[in-house]
Formats: structure tokens, C-alpha cells, sequence
């Protein structure tokens, strides 16, 4: 498979990266660095003891192939085990060293987080292995780092430290770090509710065969209302990433134009980058020229086609609500007004439901049950407007962590049937 032609400096990449994963507090100040390995074999890296929320182009470190050093500062103390897993992987281009605390409090126990949770980690990820304690910094670290490397692994969990990630450039090494990190921040919260539900092969299978077969079409001008639309879907998907809602490699987020024409995310594209260009108006069995469109949609489609108030789709993966999707405990979102207002009682849709293309997913839906919880794939928000979903979003996340951090408190006390009338009453809910 061929890839774009790099035109984006290594200095930029590790900049716009370090800054990515810093804004998502995946690590500190002084923790963590990004390095790319070029074709001549000089690495460029981030520097030592250079704050990492406030990184420019100067600050980045070139390591040439000689192994002499340029730049302002110092190299990352972490240099050596970059340096170790490139000579045993040719095939990695970048690398991503940080302490994530989910990672971190898997490092300190032990473990590795189980990516089946959700087939989307399980295929990021790739193989994750575990590398016993050694100083920071010291060529021991490396040696054990670059041998596990070397075994087939993509990614480490580094004793006692944090993690490193390998990929063939740094959008993919960032790509998989972010995905273990959210399984293994899911997993935390999925133990706190009860026995966590890991795939099947047969389930991951399933996942991986799914596919959507749209004609191409190319249609004609953009009216204002899908320039619109258009607008409104990657400010929210931005939002969305920004506030840990989506991920870069997870969920959809449609909008819809008329009876049969809507908008959607395209598959394989780092959902905080997308640009309005990107989009993907899917119409009928037809998706417009040289774009694919997400593999969801055609489970968008058939919601679209069943319920005319519907008129915008997300499918996303928030992490306190997604740890109730790996449980068998129901989230009650008899908990606060806001909450059984905006979602009432939130339905569970069996594994793989969404995947098929008899538009069965469609009947977990309506306009009393605007949201559901996706069997180890996430939640299902739907509303009248792009706005609308992503409120309803947001409120099922803010819900799903309230009811989890209640659970460290005490029992949960859910709103009583005589309340959820008047609720009803008051808002026209029936």
C-alpha cells in the first residue's frame, strides 16, 4: 500500500504532535518524546528539559546518521531506546514515548490493558508487550525495549515508567498510542462497575469483514445548506476529539441534507483533522468521487431512512459511557432532570447489530429512545439538528461518569417514577 508523499517538516510534525498530546493531558511538562526517522537515518527528536506545552520549530533536535547533534538543546535522556527499536524495526518511521496515567497504572501494575475490548484498538494497536524496569535513559532500557521490538511488537509498556509506540510514520505512532491509552483508561472505569466483556475471534472478525459498497458519483454544486452542514460537522468533531469524546481513530458523525442524502465522516482519516472537503455525501447506494465513507454508514443510512426526525448521527466513544458498552451493567440515567430529559431511557444493542446491512440498528432508535449503548463498540446518539446529537452526547458522557464516580460514594439514588411523570409533564415527553 502506498502512502502520501511527506511534505510537512519532521520539526512541524513533532511540534503540532507534542502539542496534540500535552492539550490532552497525556503527559506533564517535563514527560514524554516524539521522535521521526528520516530515509538519509537522521532522527529528529524532542528535546531534554524543554517544556513540552511550549515547543517551537527551534527547539526540535536532529540526530544525523554520522551521530552528530543539532540543535539548541540537548536530545530527549530517551534518545537511546529510540535509537535501539529503529535499528531493529526498518519498518518504523516514529516513535511516541509518554506516561499516559491509565498506562502509567498499568506500568505500575504489571499488566498490559487487553485491547479486545473493541475491534478498532485490537487492529491499531498491534502486538503490546511488557519491558521490566531499567533506568531512564540507560542503554539497558533500550536493549530490553529494542529486543521486544524486535519480537514483533508495536507497542510497550515500559515497568514502573509509561509507554512507547512504534509506527511507520508519526500519525500512526500517535494513532496507537492514543488507542491503548483509551482502552486502557476504559478498562479502569469498566472495573469499577463490574466484570469487563473482552471479543471473540469471531467477533473481531466480524468487525474486520464489515464493509460498504457505494457507487461513485460526483455531484453537482454544494448548496448553501451543505456548506452549512458541512461547517457545523468538523467543528463539532474537532470539539468532540478535543474534549475526549471521539478519538482519532474511532466514530462516525453524520448530518442529513434531504430524505436520502446526508453527510458523513470518511473512514480511515484522523477525525480532529478533518477538513469540510473531507466529508462525505453519501446519496442513495451512491458516495461522492474519490472518498470513502465511514464503514458505518450504512447503519447511519438506515436511521436516516426509518425516522425522519432524525437529522443528525454520531457514534462515538466517550470513555465512562463506553465502559458501561464492556459491562453488562445499565447506565440508569434516572439521575439528574437534564439527564433523563435529553436521553430517557437508554437502550442496549447487542455486538455487531450495527455492522449488518439489513438496517437493524434502526430499531434501537426512536424518538423515545434517542441513544443506546453498542455492545464493546460505544454509544449511539441521535438528534434533530448536529447541535442536538452532540449535546445529547456530552450529557450521556457527563452522565455515565457521574453514576461511575457515584459508586465510589455510595448507592446510587435514581429519580422515582413519580418524578419521571412530572418530568414528562413538564417537558412533553410522553
Amino acid at each position: 500500500m502506498s502512502h502520501p508523499r511527506k511534505v510537512v517538516h519532521p520539526r512541524d510534525e513533532i511540534m503540532q504532535t507534542m502539542d496534540r498530546i500535552y492539550r490532552y493531558r497525556m503527559t506533564t511538562t517535563s514527560g514524554g518524546n516524539l521522535s521521526i526517522r528520516e530515509d538519509t537515518g537522521d532522527i529528529w527528536i524532542s528535546p531534554a528539559r524543554v517544556d513540552k506545552g511550549q515547543l517551537n520549530r527551534a527547539d526540535i533536535v536532529c540526530i544525523h546518521a554520522d551521530g552528530r547533534a543539532e540543535g539548541l538543546h540537548p536530545p530527549s535522556s530517551e534518545f537511546p531506546f529510540h535509537k535501539a527499536i529503529y535499528l531493529e524495526r526498518p519498518d518504523i518511521q516514529a516513535v511516541v514515548h509518554a506516561h499516559p496515567v491509565a498506562l502509567v497504572a498499568f506500568s505500575i501494575c504489571r499488566e498490559i490493558p487487553n485491547t479486545r475490548l473493541f475491534y478498532q484498538a485490537n487492529s491499531v494497536c498491534g502486538k503490546v508487550g511488557f519491558a521490566p524496569y531499567a533506568c531512564p535513559g540507560s542503554e539497558a532500557l533500550g536493549d530490553s525495549v529494542a529486543k521486544l521490538f524486535a519480537e514483533g511488537c508495536d507497542s510497550v509498556i515500559l515497568e514502573n515508567h509509561g509507554v512507547v509506540v512504534g509506527g511507520r510514520d508519526l500519525a500512526q505512532a500517535f494513532q496507537r498510542f492514543e488507542a491503548l491509552e483509551f482502552a486502557g483508561k476504559t478498562l479502569i472505569k469498566a472495573k469499577q462497575l463490574g466484570e469487563v466483556r473482552f471479543l471473540s475471534d469471531a467477533q473481531l472478525d466480524e468487525a474486520s469483514a464489515r464493509s460498504v459498497d457505494f457507487d461513485s458519483y460526483s455531484p453537482g454544486v454544494a448548496v448553501a445548506h451543505e456548506r452549512e452542514l458541512r461547517k457545523q460537522l468538523c467543528d463539532f468533531i474537532r470539539r468532540g476529539c478535543r474534549q475526549r469524546l471521539l478519538i482519532s481513530t474511532e466514530g462516525s458523525f453524520s448530518a442529513r441534507i434531504n430524505d436520502d442524502t446526508f453527510l458523513i465522516t470518511p473512514t480511515q482519516q484522523d477525525r480532529e483533522l478533518l477538513e469540510i472537503d473531507d466529508l462525505v455525501l453519501v446519496s442513495g447506494k451512491q458516495r461522492e468521487h474519490n472518498k470513502l465513507a465511514s464503514r458505518a454508514a450504512l447503519a447511519h443510512q438506515a436511521i436516516y431512512d426509518m425516522h425522519p426526525h432524525v437529522h443528525a448521527i454520531v457514534f462515538a466513544h466517550p470513555v465512562n459511557a463506553t465502559a458501561f458498552s464492556v459491562t453488562d451493567v445499565p447506565l440508569n440515567v434516572r439521575t439528574i432532570p437534564e439527564s433523563y430529559v435529553f436521553l430517557r431511557d437508554v437502550k442496549r444493542v447487542p455486538y455487531g447489530v450495527h455492522y449488518r446491512d439489513d438496517g437493524g440498528i434502526a430499531r434501537y432508535i426512536s424518538s423515545s429512545y434517542p441513544a443506546a449503548i453498542l455492545q464493546n463498540d460505544g454509544v449511539l446518539v441521535t438528534g434533530s439538528t448536529v447541535l442536538d446529537a452532540f449535546d445529547r452526547l456530552e450529557v450521556l458522557e457527563s452522565t455515565a461518569e457521574a453514576v461511575v464516580n457515584a459508586r465510589a460514594i455510595g448507592d446510587v439514588s435514581a429519580m422515582t417514577d413519580d418524578v419521571i411523570n412530572e418530568l414528562c409533564d413538564a417537558f412533553n415527553l410522553r
